[in-house]
């Protein structure tokens, strides 16, 4: 991001990735819940791992958000930083839950039909 971009569109933009995310975290806890038992402890890992991130990313936006506008630019790196170690994150899990086929229950072949 360019250092021309104000805070309002900074944060804007990192809004809209953490909403993002939490679109794919809910879609990976529902699959967490349809996993075999095997399963679950890894995934269950994988979003804690991701949980973590992303209240440090939460944390970062929150200062950005109350920061002074001068200020903001000095907060910048640490919210950069944060947003970094999430999308790596983020990027980890979409690869190892888009590799996990999930079993299909009954309950949710009842549900289609």
């Amino acid at each position: 991001m360019t250092t021309t971009t104000t805070r309002d569109q900074y944060v804007a933009k990192l809004k809209g990735e953490l909403d993002v995310w939490n679109a794919d975290i809910t879609r990976w806890q529902a699959k967490t819940r349809e996993a075999k038992a095997e399963l679950r402890e890894r995934f269950k890992h994988e979003l804690d791992v991701l949980a973590a991130q992303r209240e440090l990313a939460r944390y970062n936006l929150r200062l950005i958000e109350g920061a002074s506008a001068g200020a903001w630019a000095e907060l910048r790196q640490g919210a950069d930083d944060a947003w970094d170690r999430m999308r790596l994150a983020a990027e980890a899990a979409s690869t190892y839950f888009g590799e996990i086929p999930v079993t299909t229950t009954p309950k949710a072949k009842a549900k289609k039909a």
